[in-house]
């Protein structure tokens, strides 16, 4: 432990690392810019067909879901290559289990995406 005492200079100091890790997943994590590319499309959409505050939350929930996810198992990878740099059937089911969480997410975000977005489109299609 540190030295007990709070500084909010050291708490401020503290999003460095996170920032840290976000310029990393972006720049080395392939899938976290794919991700990032489909944030964007769907955020220019709820623009387009002015979506509800509630949509608006739900897509900033899965959104930051989808990220979250990205960012946990990126770093449990790195560290399972670290700890095992070569193959070992643990160390794939570690790598399988966090990468599903991802899949998982990623998922959901697009089951939200349709529940919001479909009837908007069929709408537009109607009434053309």
């Amino acid at each position: 432990m540190e030295n007990g005492k709070f500084s909010i200079l050291k708490r401020l100091k503290s999003f460095s690392f996170a920032f840290n890790g976000l310029q990393i997943l972006f720049k080395e994590e392939h899938n976290s810019r794919i991700h990032f590319v489909a944030a964007i499309i769907v955020i220019i959409a709820g623009i387009i067909f002015h979506i509800t505050a509630y949509e608006w939350l739900a897509l900033v929930f899965v959104i930051g879901l989808v990220i979250a996810m990205e960012a946990i198992n990126s770093a449990l990878e790195n560290l399972a290559d670290f700890v095992s740099p070569g193959k070992h059937d643990q160390i794939k089911k570690v790598k399988d289990l966090a990468a599903a969480g991802v899949l998982i997410s990623a998922t959901t975000a697009l089951i939200v995406g349709l529940i919001i977005f479909l009837p908007k489109i069929q709408d537009l299609l109607i009434t053309k």
